[in-house]
């Protein structure tokens, strides 16, 4: 089982950067043993996938509408995993929350995660 507990959230101005951090407190398998992944929640909107990294951090996956402006990255002797967020835009404005899961490859659907954190609020003004 683990625990996780995002940070970082804020307000921003479009173009601006942030990076959020999830810390996670993991019991009876250690954090290596867990792929991570970021997603977000707009008001009124499905929760979506936004970045993903397996195990060891050799290997990464990004949606679309923020591939070359986040990177998600992970510090297993930490038990952290980052998302840095450049070049933000008004439609970045979200709750975002980070996911844990046992399965070994890398995984953009809601449903593959087992471990949610309770998210933090990202706000990108125009």
């Amino acid at each position: 089982q683990v625990q996780l507990v995002e940070s970082g959230g804020g307000l921003v101005q479009a173009g601006g950067s942030l990076r959020l951090s999830c810390t996670a407190s993991a019991s009876g398998r250690t954090f290596s043993g867990y792929t991570m992944g970021w997603f977000r929640q707009a008001p009124g909107k499905e929760r979506e996938s936004v970045a993903a990294i397996s195990r060891s951090g050799t290997s990464t996956w990004y949606a679309g509408s923020v591939k070359d402006r986040f990177t998600i990255s992970r510090d297993n002797a930490k038990n952290m995993v980052y998302l840095q967020m450049n070049s933000q835009k008004p439609e970045d404005t979200a709750v975002y929350y980070c996911a844990a899961t046992t399965k070994t490859n890398i995984f953009s659907s809601t449903v593959a995660y087992d471990y949610w954190g309770q998210g933090t609020q990202v706000t990108v003004s125009s």
